[in-house]
């Protein structure tokens, strides 16, 4: 199941987030448009650098271990 498998992959990368102060839940997803939509929490809610974090760590590591995903945002 798509879900549980990007479930996966947000848990794999949840203690580096949390290690910064902040945490990413999954929101939804749409499968016929690759889209994951995510909430950053805590410091990652405010920070900077969270469209960094979000875009070259989070959608890189989702999309290199589900192809089928193209796209992750936050919401």
């Amino acid at each position: 199941m798509l879900e549980e498998k990007v479930r996966k992959v947000l848990d794999k990368i949840r203690p580096y987030i949390q290690s910064d102060g902040g945490d990413i839940s999954l929101v939804s997803i749409d499968a016929a448009a690759g889209l994951v939509k995510v909430s950053l929490h805590g410091a990652c809610g405010s920070c900077p650098s969270s469209t960094a974090t979000l875009k070259n760590g989070v959608e890189r590591m989702i999309r290199t271990e589900i192809p089928e995903i193209k796209e992750v945002v936050a919401v």
